[in-house]
């Protein structure tokens, strides 16, 4: 068994799931929300359905690497290279910012997108508002989709 190859697949499952985790766990929070809210006015579904997906992009920016991954590993050609345990490691941990910070930013993301759902409830025309301020929170997952991507590209095989 090569182990610098497991430790490279295992870190883009760990980014990939990571990221996921958080996303399911946002969209799950602001989700709730809005279907309370739509519950009393179904023709916010609209506004409420934005401020529901926002936390899911994390989840894309993780599932994302993880085909970068593919593709560098040349898993889908069939000829995957053979890996040292160094560059194997090297891949885990460039995997890891994506996942880590999807997995937090997600669940902060979804936090603020719920306050945002309450709001527009009463306040159905400051529905920028809200999401403004999740996009703060969605900028330090960018950070880390854009930290490991280049951590990835920099890594020779």
């Amino acid at each position: 068994m090569e182990w610098g190859l497991v430790l490279a697949i295992t870190g883009g499952a760990i980014g990939v799931i990571l990221a996921g985790i958080g996303s399911s766990i946002g969209i799950g929070l602001a989700g709730s929300a809005s279907n309370g809210v739509m519950s009393e006015d179904p023709e916010k579904f609209a506004p409420l359905l934005i401020l529901s997906a926002l936390p899911g992009t994390q989840g894309i920016y993780g599932f994302l690497i993880g085909i970068i991954l593919i593709l560098k590993l040349g898993m889908l050609a069939g000829k995957i290279p053979s890996i040292s345990f160094s560059q194997g490691l090297s891949i885990f941990f460039s995997c890891l910012p994506v996942g880590v910070l999807g997995l937090i930013s997600a669940i902060h993301q979804g936090k603020v997108c719920t306050s945002g759902v309450y709001m527009v409830a009463k306040q159905p025309k400051d529905f920028v508002k809200p999401m403004v301020m999740a996009v703060f929170v969605e900028f330090y997952a960018v950070l880390g989709l854009l930290t490991s991507l280049l951590l990835l590209q920099g890594i020779k095989l």
